[in-house]
């Protein structure tokens, strides 16, 4: 089946078919027709498989079949758990719907709100959100959902583990009952699941490679290095791939920020995105990162999910994750569509257990590279690394492990 073989708006398909899109993946193969129709889905589908089409595109042609024939107002409400998730969701909806006259607008945190409610006074047909803002400018009178036709909750089990819950229940109590309701999901357990079927009714449940979590397209391999000696193998993958654009994964802030200091004492130019960072230094990160101008990047967990750019050539999991799900989060961020992709862990003794069980949720095994010991010499005694004194070690390492709330107190 073709996306011109669909029952949407001409306006819709012309957009699809300068984006290149001709035939739907399966996640909007399943989930566009019965979305159309009114239908509450429940789907669940890994990574890059173009979940947020599945659901923007019926989206779409619903908002602007309405457009001119009921009230003004808000009439779908996409709820996602990262500020970065809720820009790029915003710019697929908008390219998608460029011809339609819809208008969809994301709303976060972190930036002045003042510009934020005058585009609500001017009117927005599709919101983007992350909650704390919504509930922020909902308090304040300036967001009403009285006319909200349709919610969508994207990447839902990432809101769950971020504790939004009780932030969805208190949306759903100010949305019309007669709503469609859709629930997007990476994955899937029994407390998601229990979740779900209590915010749907009567669902069309979709689960496209359920055996499979991660898409085909990504090689996976795992290499045993020491935890102190991971830089010198990272700096070695980056070498070895200088035109490459690579996203690496750490366990913390403080990491991510030293294994940039690193980075630069090898002569690597990187950035870190993380949760203390400001919104706008965030955006332009990203936008950095997106165009290619920084082609190493490095982030927390956090942010795996906010990341979505086109043609990340590498993921590396510089420390692996606490919980196997995130493995499977972090990876998504490349071999997206029909891109191939690498994923490369550097497994420390101490984190043997984790891969075990990041193995048992992928139900397979991780190709090993094998490193030589002759090999695992040359790499750290090869390393560009300008050793620095011991005092100006120790000064960095206090400045990344202060708190920076403490930091203000003192001031």
């Amino acid at each position: 089946m073709k996306f011109e073989e669909f029952d949407i708006t001409p306006e819709i398909k012309k957009s699809l078919e300068e984006l290149g899109f001709k035939k739907p993946t399966d996640i909007q193969f399943k989930s566009i027709p019965p979305i159309l129709k009114g239908e509450d889905v429940l789907a669940i589908a890994q990574t890059g498989t173009g979940k947020t089409a599945a659901f923007a595109i019926p989206i779409i042609h619903i908002v602007h079949e309405q457009k001119g024939r009921t009230h003004d107002g808000i009439k779908a409400v996409v709820m996602v758990p990262t500020h970065e998730l809720a820009i790029q969701i915003t710019e697929v909806f908008n390219t998608i719907g460029q011809y339609t006259g819809v208008k969809t607008f994301s709303l976060y945190g972190g930036v002045d709100q003042a510009p934020q409610i005058k585009q609500f006074e001017e009117g927005v047909d599709i919101l983007v959100t992350t909650p704390g803002r919504m509930f922020d400018l909902m308090s304040q009178g300036h967001i009403k959902l009285d006319r909200v036709e349709v919610l969508v909750l994207d990447e839902a089990d990432h809101m769950m583990d971020l504790g939004f819950i009780k932030d969805i229940q208190d949306v759903i109590k100010r949305l019309p009952k007669n709503r469609q309701t859709l629930f997007f999901s990476a994955t899937i357990n029994d407390k998601i699941k229990k979740i779900a079927y209590s915010l749907v009714r009567n669902a069309i449940r979709i689960q496209i490679s359920p055996k499979d979590p991660v898409s085909k397209n990504i090689h996976h391999s795992v290499a045993f290095v020491e935890m102190e000696d991971k830089r010198f193998f990272l700096e070695r993958v980056i070498n070895e791939n200088a035109d490459k654009k690579i996203l690496v994964f750490v366990r913390t802030k403080v990491r991510a920020e030293r294994v940039m200091s690193a980075l630069e004492r090898m002569g690597i130019h990187s950035m870190t995105i993380h949760s203390d960072k400001e919104q706008q230094d965030r955006l332009d990160v990203m936008r950095r990162f997106r165009s290619g101008e920084v082609k190493i990047l490095i982030a927390t967990d956090i942010s795996a999910r906010g990341i979505d750019i086109a043609n990340v050539d590498y993921v590396v999991n510089y420390d692996l994750p606490d919980v196997s799900e995130n493995y499977v989060h972090r990876v998504g961020r490349t071999g997206r569509g029909v891109q191939k992709g690498q994923a490369i862990s550097f497994c420390s003794e101490e984190e043997k257990d984790m891969l075990h069980e990041i193995e048992s949720f992928l139900e397979q095994t991780i190709k090993v590279l094998e490193i030589h010991k002759g090999d695992y010499s040359q790499t750290i005694d090869l390393t560009n690394e300008k050793h620095t004194d011991w005092k100006t070690l120790m000064k960095e390492i206090q400045k990344h492990d202060e708190d920076p709330k403490k930091k203000k107190k003192k001031k």
